[in-house]
């Protein structure tokens, strides 16, 4: 099965189509994300796991921190 339904789906929400556009300066942690979004570390996470799902995002354990970058 092809990953594109995914990627689109994941395209799809608003929200983590501004995560990608702050990603693309940079990596992040989800508390460093949460601080520009009006939404809370879980619900940023979420719409990490969907990005990261999609394979738009990789994560990096840092120590107790996981940081995000594009992929």
């Amino acid at each position: 099965m092809s990953a594109l339904p995914a990627t689109f789906a994941a395209l799809s929400d608003p929200t983590r189509l501004a995560i990608l556009e702050r990603l693309a300066r940079g990596e992040a942690g989800v508390t460093e994300l949460a601080a520009d979004f009006p939404l809370s570390q879980p619900a940023i996470s979420r719409h990490l796991k969907v990005l990261a799902t999609a394979g738009l995002v990789r994560c990096r354990a840092d120590g107790t921190r996981r940081l995000y970058r594009l992929e």
